[in-house]
């Protein structure tokens, strides 16, 4: 059997690992805090009919032997943690990190998540929670008779009550770093977990020790650009069809030696 249907194969499957890829990414264009991805592949092993340095005489050898590749395989699809633009909203619970840094939430089963979104809000307990009100973490507590709200560039939270004249520190939002942020695990939701390839988290006050600064009124969007995701889709299109275009040559090959008569 012709090995070219079997590489052939592998790209029609790798190009749609891209497909895929690029399709998720252009479908949260629109998605705040969302993280591109970005599919990486690497060709498979080869078949060696003649190595390099092969002696071809008493006094010569081959320089460059032969080799035929057996196709491609997807690796990976890499997490790409660039900054997205900024929109203010000028919602007093609307927060962006400008540098590095994650909103650490707490999930109903107590385990800790991390996420760029930062368009939170105040549940029924006057908690600041997010859009599926998971508690944002340290648990801040905004009093109900709060007429103002202020988030400091260093997360300090301030609110202001009737009949005082100085503003209230209520509580501090910190936020997380990872050494490999590429390394978390993407649940949906806008939320990532902590792995072994991720590192361990190490929180902080922002502005301090390498993290973001806090800009309250802001959310940061998706990093995704449109011009660029397209001109990849168009790529990873006309790989899928010279792809399967290698299928079809072979199996035209194959017809004419099977059409071949003594």
């Amino acid at each position: 059997m012709m090995q070219s249907l079997y590489i052939g194969s592998t790209g029609m499957l790798g190009m749609q690992t891209q497909i895929d890829t690029t399709a998720n990414n252009i479908a949260n264009v629109n998605t705040i805090g969302f993280k591109k991805s970005r599919a990486e592949f690497s060709d498979l092993m080869y078949k060696t009919m003649e190595y390099a340095g092969t002696s071809t005489s008493d006094t010569t050898k081959s320089p460059t032997g032969i080799e035929v590749g057996l196709g491609v395989r997807p690796t990976a699809t890499n997490k790409i943690f660039t900054e997205g633009n900024l929109k203010q909203t000028d919602n007093q619970l609307d927060m962006a990190v400008t540098g590095r840094g994650f909103f650490k939430v707490q999930l109903p089963d107590g385990t800790e998540a991390y996420t760029k979104n930062g368009a939170f809000k105040i549940d029924e307990n006057g908690s600041v929670v997010n859009s599926d009100g998971y508690k944002l973490i340290p648990e801040i507590v905004i009093p109900a008779d709060a007429t103002n709200i202020t988030v400091g560039v260093d997360g300090i939270v301030t609110v202001t009550q009737p009949g005082q004249t100085a503003a209230t520190q209520v509580g501090q939002v910190n936020l997380t770093n990872f050494i490999n942020p590429a390394g978390l695990h993407s649940m949906g939701d806008n939320l990532y977990l902590e792995t072994d390839s991720s590192g361990q988290p190490v929180e902080g006050t922002p502005g301090v020790d390498g993290l973001g600064n806090i800009r309250q009124g802001f959310v940061e969007l998706s990093n995704v650009q449109l011009v660029v995701e397209l001109t990849d889709l168009i790529t990873g299109q006309r790989a899928y069809d010279s792809s399967s275009k290698i299928i079809t040559t072979s199996d035209e090959m194959l017809q004419t030696v099977n059409g071949l008569k003594r």
